[in-house]
């Protein structure tokens, strides 16, 4: 399982530094939405403490996703002004304070998916103007950091969340790993312009993110757990395919503006 930790966040994000350099930076942020560092830390931590515990935690990762956009949007607005450090800082003390908020809540599937939906609904318009779609250049020398980042945050997170019970395992899993290292890396290469339209695709991504969530929290106490994951995995899969279908009409509008 540590090799999995080790390898799973880092590959990932290596996948999508390349994805992002190929297509932009919003193209970056919608792979960043799916669940694929959140997703399997939920199911390791399931298999650890049961299907109970682990239905608690994935309905914690549903409403998480507003601490991991409160993240963004705060880190958006302050990079601006400040450089990276300043951002960063003000973005992950702004996830604490979300997160503890959320904590304080009680863990239904229902509360979370209202919580998950307004965020996903309203961060699109809180977000700073974006920049246009841009490329990063073709230097690979700073990959090996985000890597070798995302590694250590991956292990420091799943190493907190093991003792702090099924709400904050669910609220840590969903800690923006992957949203903090693109923030930075994005920011220091592109501007803070490219970070804003970095997470407007993220936003398109997470509708998947709450899909699986959702199907693990309603099914693990109900039916067999890899049953479960293999519905929450179509399910996603389903969810973005419609998020990009009703998206794809707007996407030919705007080109032959």
């Amino acid at each position: 399982m540590l090799i999995l930790k080790l390898a799973v966040v880092p590959l990932f994000i290596a996948a999508v530094t390349l994805a992002g350099r190929r297509w932009g930076a919003g193209f970056a942020g919608l792979l960043s939405g799916f669940p694929i560092v959140a997703g399997p830390i939920v199911v390791f931590v399931a298999l650890e403490n049961g299907t109970l515990f682990g239905a608690l935690a994935a309905t914690a990762a549903i409403s998480a996703i507003a601490g991991l956009l409160v993240f963004g949007v705060t880190y958006c607005w302050v990079s601006i002004q400040w450089p990276w450090p300043a951002a960063l800082a003000c973005a992950t003390g702004a996830w604490f304070v979300t997160a503890t908020c959320l904590a304080a809540l009680p863990a239904e599937p229902e509360l979370a998916l209202v919580i998950a939906g307004l965020a996903l609904a309203l961060t699109p318009h809180i977000l700073p103007p974006s920049g246009s779609a841009s490329t990063e250049d073709n230097s690979l020398t700073d990959l090996p950091y985000r890597m070798f980042t995302g590694a250590i945050l991956t292990l420091a997170v799943t190493g907190a969340a093991a003792t702090l019970g099924e709400v904050w395992s669910g609220l840590l899993a969903v800690f923006p790993i992957i949203g903090l290292v693109l923030s930075v890396f994005t920011h220091r290469t592109l501007g803070p312009r490219q970070v804003a339209h970095m997470y407007r695709g993220m936003v398109k991504g997470l509708y998947s993110f709450t899909a699986f969530f959702l199907v693990l929290a309603v099914l693990w106490p109900r039916v067999e757990f890899w049953t479960a994951c293999a519905t929450a995995v179509g399910a996603g899969v389903a969810v973005q395919a419609v998020v990009q279908g009703l998206l794809w009409p707007n996407k030919i509008l705007q080109s032959k503006r």
